[in-house]
């Protein structure tokens, strides 16, 4: 088996100290709303992975390529042109949800948003708690 070097690795930098120093306003208060929300959400701490990752919970992964690695289980960035969000099983069964969520744009694991202004967060605590237990079906969730 090969262990898998993701380029995203977790380490051992404040994240606390990384969301209160994002430059925008509205995307450093959301960062530090979506920090309690997933705290709360997924009872994990949380962990940078990367310079702007913030990961709730670890999940050790094989492929059957034989590939190995570990990656956060959720978590989200507060990046300059939005706020992304990771559900990592991804989102393809979360149509209903997504459907009451606000405004946001999707790809495969990731979800798009300007800011929380734009979607309801209650919706959005179902998601994350959605794709954990999706994510734990498949490879267990562990803290990190």
């Amino acid at each position: 088996m090969s262990q898998a070097h993701n380029k995203t690795q977790a380490t051992d930098a404040d994240v606390t100290a990384f969301l209160e120093a994002v430059e925008h306003p509205t995307r450093r208060a959301d960062g530090l709303a979506l920090d309690a929300l997933f705290q709360r959400v997924s009872g994990f701490k949380p962990r940078m992975w990367g310079p702007s990752l913030v990961g709730y919970g670890r999940y050790d992964y094989t492929y059957k390529s034989g590939r190995e690695g570990s990656f956060l289980a959720t978590g989200f960035s507060p990046r300059k042109a939005n706020l992304s969000i990771h559900i990592m099983p991804g989102y393809a069964d979360y149509g209903e949800m997504l459907g009451r969520l606000g405004k946001h744009k999707k790809a495969v694991s990731c979800l798009y948003v300007n800011k929380l202004a734009d979607i309801d967060l209650d919706v959005l605590e179902m998601i994350i708690r959605a794709g954990l237990r999706d994510l734990d079906a498949i490879w267990p969730v562990h803290p990190d």
